[in-house]
């Protein structure tokens, strides 16, 4: 089954990075989204909420199915351009107290034969999530220290 696994590094405390991706109306500051919204669920986001994102003319409505605080969000796409498609991020903290970034997922495109060409914009796609996600946690925690 084809699928991607890209990685990132933040300087960022995992906290810092979980807080990120478990509120999905801060992706499109640090991602190539352009909209994300919850559709189904409560504040905080946690297992069983539903979350729509757009991008350009792509739209995806995923699930998360599971949540580890400060470690690993999984999620599985409903509705969008590939099947059975299953993410997962996983973070780890680094012996300087950062944090690494593991974004991985395993899908099966709609169209036979369009593994490769999935696998290849994914893998892009995500890598830039990945990056943007370890910056922008880097800019929330030396604003954070600031402040307090």
């Amino acid at each position: 089954m084809p699928g991607y696994d890209v990685t990132a590094h933040s300087a960022a405390k995992p906290s810092v990075v979980f807080g990120l991706l478990a509120d999905c109306t801060t992706w499109p500051t640090w991602s190539p989204i352009d909209t994300a919204e919850i559709v189904d669920g409560e504040e905080p986001e946690g297992v069983g909420t539903i979350r729509v994102f757009r991008t350009g003319r792509n739209v995806s409505r995923e699930r998360i199915v599971e949540m580890a605080p400060d470690r690993h969000i999984g999620y599985v796409i409903e509705s969008g351009a590939l099947l059975d498609y299953r993410g997962d991020i996983l973070l780890s903290r680094t012996v300087d107290g950062g944090t690494d970034i593991r974004w991985r997922a395993t899908f099966r495109p709609k169209t036979p034969g369009t593994g490769w060409f999935w696998r290849l914009v994914l893998t892009n796609f995500m890598r830039r999530c990945a990056q943007g996600l370890a910056a922008h946690a880097e800019s929330v925690e030396r604003t954070t220290r600031r402040t307090t």
